[in-house]
């Protein structure tokens, strides 16, 4: 095979274009060498010339005087005689570009070395801090939630690493987030998924990871499940466990989630949760207001701890020994359990569930006397048939509709308004479903359905089709005309909407709707809670399952005399005798009061008197 050979200016060609491509350093290199040749000519010229006008100096004190002329053009002022000044205006002028060149060269590296930084690709240096990786809508909430928890520590840090603009995230995490308090916050841009750029974000050295699935993608379970494989299997990963904390949206993806997770992760599979929450909140009103209560750190919080001075001693005793905490549950070697017996025995090493505003709250106090003869006799009695009615469709109605058929009585009945036709639903043990064809944002069809009739309604989103703010523009709609019908029929509706952007929550509480989920905030509160204390998620699993003990509401008259002056002493001992465990009340008058949390009282001092009328629930934790 026949080559043309290479011609000495190609390889010349060549041989610099390697040199200018190894940077800086190289550039720098060679305008030194190039500038030393020269200087050598010219002063060698000079020397065997003889061009210096009074005495003849070496080639050694001429190249000096070159390099002098070389690093200062004023030099040149001082020369005599023609020839010199000709041979060393050379020097000069050569001197002149270099030099720029080499302050050019400079500046350039520095520029792209700050703009480098800026980029955020320096490794983190933090320890015992918050590895967020990803970036999507829940991560102001996230950091936020966090921040709150942060604050009784004494130094804290998140670090974020995302595929993003580093400028633009901080700019955005600066604008939603103006206070962080005692949490720095650092980002980093890199893609989770890379070994190399997750390394940046230290995450041996984290404290917790959350995985957030990214905004948009078409599986978006997918990244999450790789950027937790690229934590479990990095052949750089720690030798001890990491405590992960990620999103799973589609359930069908949980199996390969756990088998990459193992014992390190903790998912929270976000539709199913949401349906779940949905349809609680959708037969109770007031139980959104608890949950976001549970959920974020502003406020009353779960918490564990083991008190000794209990260990023998009954569940009933345990609830009755705090009077600033509300106990809920015991956690065991076997796991959490929720409202168990009030004869139950505590065992040693066994910590107790609470709800407090703070740890320092959690502690033991001389146990209060009931009021026996202030206890209610009355009986629950089952609840009738449902009738539901659910506005719009999304891909979460199946899941939603299974969760209802769980709870409601037989002979239930479900209508669903939507433009489009329903998949195929059921069948159910207990639900029969209607599909009635309409566009929910249209008046004359929400006044054909005869709303005032429905014991429940929910507004689906219209999450799966159009961006998040049109899909809560429709759901602000829908609520507007079903407020102004309520108010010209003069009734009362039990309505529960979804809202995917929180930043709506405000606006929709004009309509006065009886209870709101917003479904990336709670998503945001479950997960910064697990990352803070990742056995939070079992008791939120727990309490969000159809089976075994829920959050109620139920009639403070099944519990105690209606009107009677006493205290939550009395309504802990009433509940237990109902096997149930009380964790606050809600005052009917106070329902649509914002400040008062919409008559909501989580975790109340249990000395305090308090009055409780026909209207008013107490909030228990039961088993049905």
């Amino acid at each position: 095979m026949h080559f043309d050979r290479p011609t000495a200016g190609e390889r010349f060609r060549y041989w610099f274009d390697g040199v200018m491509s190894k940077g800086m350093i190289a550039l720098i290199a060679l305008l030194a060498l190039g500038s030393v040749v020269l200087i050598a000519v010219v002063s060698l010229v000079i020397t065997v010339l003889g061009l210096w006008p009074d005495e003849q100096k070496s080639f050694d004190e001429t190249f000096w005087s070159s390099l002098m002329h070389a690093l200062d053009s004023g030099t040149l002022g001082g020369d005599d005689g023609v020839g010199l000044r000709a041979a060393q205006l050379v020097v000069t002028v050569a001197g002149i570009i270099v030099v720029a060149s080499l302050i050019s060269i400079i500046s350039n590296a520095f520029d792209a070395r700050v703009e480098q930084l800026r980029k955020g690709h320096s490794r983190v240096l933090e320890q015992d801090h918050t590895l967020i990786l990803g970036w999507n809508s829940k991560i102001f909430a996230i950091v936020n939630e966090i921040c709150l928890a942060n604050q009784s520590r004494r130094s804290s840090a998140i670090v974020i690493l995302a595929p993003g603009d580093k400028i633009e995230m901080e700019e955005a995490l600066q604008a939603k987030v103006p206070d962080p308090g005692r949490t720095r916050l650092i980002v980093r841009s890199g893609d989770p998924l890379d070994l190399g750029d997750l390394e940046v974000a230290s995450p041996r050295a984290a404290r917790s990871i959350v995985i957030l699935a990214p905004d948009g993608a078409e599986d978006p379970d997918s990244a999450v499940i790789k950027a937790a494989l690229a934590l479990t299997n990095s052949p750089h990963r720690k030798q001890g466990r990491y405590h992960i904390v990620g999103e799973i949206r589609h359930s069908a993806n949980m199996d390969a989630a756990r088998l990459v997770g193992r014992d390190e992760a903790d998912w929270v599979l976000t539709d199913e949760l949401i349906s779940r929450i949905t349809v609680q909140t959708s037969r109770q009103s007031g139980l959104s207001e608890v949950y976001t209560e549970l959920l974020d750190f502003a406020g009353d919080e779960l918490y564990f701890s083991e008190q000794t001075a209990l260990t023998g001693r009954t569940y009933l005793d345990a609830q009755q020994a705090f009077a600033d905490a509300a106990v809920i549950g015991v956690l065991s070697a076997g796991g959490v359990l929720l409202n168990p017996p009030a004869a139950r025995v505590m065992q040693p090493g066994e910590k107790l569930i609470l709800i407090a505003e703070d740890d320092s709250k959690i502690r033991t106090a001389p146990a209060g006397r009931p009021d026996m003869s202030l206890i209610s006799d009355l009986v629950h009695h089952d609840d009738a048939p449902d009738r539901a009615l659910v506005l719009g469709c999304n891909n979460s109605l199946g899941s939603m509709l299974a969760e209802l058929d769980r709870y409601v009585a037989p002979g239930s009945t479900v209508t669903v308004v939507s433009p489009a036709a329903i998949p195929d639903l059921g069948p159910y043990k207990h639900l029969s479903v209607t599909h009635v064809p309409g566009d929910t944002v249209n008046r004359s069809v929400l006044e054909s359905l005869r709303v005032h009739e429905f014991d429940h309604i929910v507004v689906l989103s219209d999450k799966d089709d159009t961006s998040p703010q049109r899909a809560d523009a429709k759901t602000l709609i829908t609520l507007l005309h079903l407020r102004e019908m309520a108010n010209g029929l003069g009734a009362e509706l039990n309505v529960v909407s979804e809202m995917l952007d929180d930043r709506n929550r405000e606006l929709a509480e004009v309509t006065k709707a009886d209870d709101f989920i917003v479904s990336d905030k709670l998503i945001s509160l479950m997960l910064s809670q697990t990352a803070e204390n990742e056995r939070t998620n079992e008791v939120f699993q727990a309490l969000f399952s159809s089976t075994g003990s829920e959050i109620y509401l139920r009639p403070a008259d099944l519990y105690i005399k209606p009107g009677a002056i006493t205290d939550f002493h009395t309504v802990v001992e009433a509940a237990s005798r109902r096997g149930e465990t009380a964790i606050g009340y809600r005052i009917i008058a106070d329902k649509r009061n914002k400040e008062r949390s919409y008559g909501i009282t989580l975790n109340p001092t249990k000395r305090d008197q308090l009055t409780l009328v026909p209207g008013d629930k107490v909030i228990v934790l039961a088993e049905s």
